[in-house]
């Protein structure tokens, strides 16, 4: 029952930022081609979704390791749908590029658009990057950042898998910084199936960026891989931190 009226109170908070984003972006559209009014718009109904239920956590360190006045491509670990609504916690204006069929998901979908994010067809490799590049691109010199999940779908073991190229063309190309960012429980926010877990505790952790230098002179693959290792460390890190808070 609570889980139902918790959807019911989201439903209205969603709808209401649905349309208070549409008037933003009308009021905005001249002199913020960032979006960053529509973007915060986005991070209040973030807020509110981690917010309401009062015994769920929704943490973030490394922040020190951000420069609000860089762009940058944003590199994260997926483990769930609700990855994309935590995520909103790092105090960065982002940009997501994400499969098209998120797009045609009710609210969702349509505030995507309104937020200016990246929908690519994963089934067409060569037209997925070639949007990541251009719009990734053309956002990044609006000054805001990219962000992409580099494994290209869910993690269906919690641990990070093999990275796809994309992220890591568009830091090189567009010679901006990369920053890996890792979560661990968004993949526990629900209980069979759709039950809320009201306990549940969604850490994020931002790792120290990769200078541009680094970027520009490593090739693609291997600065893949070097993020990887990197993340799968940071996160087996915030884990074992996570466990030793509960004792």
């Amino acid at each position: 029952m609570l889980s139902i009226l918790y959807y019911l109170v989201t439903l209205v908070q969603v709808t209401f930022f649905f349309l208070l984003s549409i008037i933003v972006l009308a009021v905005t559209y001249p002199f913020d081609k960032s979006r960053r009014w529509v973007h915060e718009c986005s991070r209040c109904i973030c807020f509110l979704l981690f917010a309401l239920p009062p015994r769920v956590k929704r943490t973030i360190d490394g922040v020190e390791n951000i420069d609000r006045n860089k762009s940058y491509v944003m590199v994260l670990n997926h483990n769930s749908g609700v990855d994309i609504f935590a995520a909103y916690k790092i105090p960065l204006n982002f940009r997501w590029v994400s499969k098209r069929e998120v797009f045609r998901v009710p609210f969702m979908g349509p505030l995507l658009t309104i937020h200016g994010d990246i929908p690519i067809e994963r089934g067409n490799p060569t037209e997925a990057m070639a949007k990541v590049l251009s719009l990734g691109k053309l956002w990044l010199s609006r000054g805001a950042s990219v962000a992409i999940f580099p494994e290209g779908t869910r993690s269906k073991t919690g641990e990070i898998n093999r990275f796809k190229m994309g992220a890591f063309n568009l830091a090189k190309e567009a010679e901006v910084e990369i920053l890996p960012i890792v979560m661990t429980g968004t993949n526990k926010m629900f209980r069979k199936g759709w039950l809320m877990n009201w306990t549940n505790h969604v850490a994020i952790r931002v790792l120290k960026p990769i200078p541009v230098e680094q970027v520009v002179a490593t090739d693609v693959k291997d600065m893949a891989q070097q993020v990887r290792e990197s993340m799968v460390e940071a996160l087996a890190a915030l884990r074992e931190d996570i466990k030793v808070e509960k004792r």
